[in-house]
């Protein structure tokens, strides 16, 4: 059997955790920062979980990660 490609467009965006699941980062930090608060951008900079119901699709992408 040959090997499975990964999607590469999501090893880009998930890296696998030490518990199993898939970190990610979070949308709405590329532009129009003008009017969202320090305190919203700087917890937009921390890593998210991807949610319970992705999990499935993420790891079908990514057989090696």
């Amino acid at each position: 059997m040959p090997k499975i490609k990964s999607n590469r467009g999501a090893a880009k965006r998930f890296k696998r955790t030490a518990s199993g699941g898939f970190k990610r980062a979070q949308s709405f930090k590329r532009h129009i920062l003008t009017k969202k608060s320090s305190k919203r951008k700087r917890q937009l900079g921390s890593p998210a979980t991807v949610a319970a119901a992705d999990q499935a699709a993420t790891r079908k992408m990514l057989p090696y990660a």
